[in-house]
Order: C-alpha cells, then sequence, then structure tokens
C-alpha cells in the first residue's frame, strides 16, 4: 500500500477518499496539525487545489493530494463554485451553506459538482478534474454524505439525493470520485511502473 498525504483536516473527506483509493493500492493519511495551509484565494477549483498541495508538499517533502471541490448552480450562473464552502460566510457550517443554496435555487433546477484533484511531489505536478451532474432536490433527504449532498439528485437516480445513496453507490458517480480514480490509474502507471499499472486494470 503507497501511502500518500491528503492535504485536508476533514474526516469526511478523509474517509472518502480512504474509501475511493483502497481498491488501487493507495492509502492517505490527513494532513499533520503542524502544517499551516495558505488561504484558498484562487480563482478556479484547479488553483486552490495547487495552492493546498504545494504548500503540504513543500512541508512534508513527501507526495501530497489536495483537492478542492464545489457545487454549481444553473440558477446562479455557476454560483457558488469555489466558493461553495464559504457560501454562507467566511466561518460559515455545512448547514449553513445548505440553508442559503436552497433560499436561493429552486427545486429541480441544474446543479454540478466539480472536483479539481491536484498531485504534487519533488516538484511535479499533475491535476485531475471530475464532475457529476444532477438537478435541486424539493427538500433535503438522507442522512449519509456530507456539504449540499442532501439536495444534489444526481442524473440517473429516482429522485434519491447523494445523501440517500450508500457510500458505494456514491463513489461509483461523484465529481472526487471520478477524479480520483482517474488519479489513481495515472500514478500507477506513471508513478508505480508497468506492473502496478497491470494490476490496477486487471
Amino acid at each position: 500500500m503507497h501511502e500518500l498525504v491528503l492535504a485536508t483536516r476533514n474526516p469526511h473527506k478523509v474517509q472518502e477518499v480512504t474509501r475511493i483509493l483502497a481498491p488501487f493500492g493507495l492509502s492517505v493519511v490527513a494532513l499533520p496539525q503542524q502544517v499551516a495551509l495558505p488561504p484558498e484565494d484562487g480563482d478556479t477549483y484547479r488553483a486552490n487545489a495547487l495552492i493546498k498541495a504545494r504548500a503540504a508538499a513543500a512541508a512534508l517533502a513527501r507526495g501530497v493530494i489536495a483537492d478542492d471541490s464545489g457545487i454549481e448552480a444553473d440558477a446562479l450562473d455557476g454560483a457558488p463554485g469555489v466558493r461553495s464552502a464559504r457560501y454562507a460566510g467566511e466561518q460559515a457550517d455545512d448547514a449553513q451553506n445548505l440553508r442559503k443554496l436552497i433560499e436561493a435555487v429552486p427545486p429541480g433546477s441544474g446543479l454540478r459538482y466539480v472536483c479539481a484533484l491536484a498531485f504534487v511531489e519533488d516538484g511535479a505536478e499533475r491535476v485531475f478534474l471530475g464532475e457529476s451532474r444532477g438537478h435541486m432536490a424539493e427538500a433535503p433527504r438522507g442522512e449519509g454524505g456530507f456539504g449540499y449532498d442532501p439536495i444534489f439528485v444526481p442524473e440517473g437516480q429516482p429522485e434519491r439525493t447523494m445523501a440517500q445513496l450508500s457510500d458505494a453507490q456514491k463513489d461509483l458517480i461523484s465529481h472526487r470520485g471520478n477524479a480520483l480514480r482517474d488519479f489513481a490509474r495515472w500514478f500507477g502507471g506513471e508513478r508505480l511502473g508497468p506492473e502496478s499499472a497491470a494490476s490496477l486494470q486487471g
């Protein structure tokens, strides 16, 4: 099992990334408490993911992955986007952000989850993008997931929100899952050698 640092201390995200990467022979540990990350002040998901990954890789001198994710509402011309985690204010929590989106976006309106996953090691950098499309639920439903999952109904689901899906079901279609699988396949082929790449594809 090859271990990487995940540049976050969010336990939900650590669990999700661990679950998705495990079948590829990869594991992650959360960012150590002593490592401080600079503000995520980029204009794009890619920029913010790289800000975190570069800072953590420089501090720890080892391979790091970091993601920046967000939700985009058609009714808000793509907002909240990169400000999804701070949509209701700099110190807002998930419940406050979710409540503000419910107030601003009508049921049935198009939504898109987006993830940029950055990998940085020894000066090498790579970014992988993933997305998941869906629409706004009539009301929050489900106890699983986190963030905006209770109101996000993914395409192909019979009115079940991300928060109503099992972990395995969510991982198969989520924006973060799509980006992580692309990264894992690349990492196995480019970084670990042809034998590992063959095992990932088998």
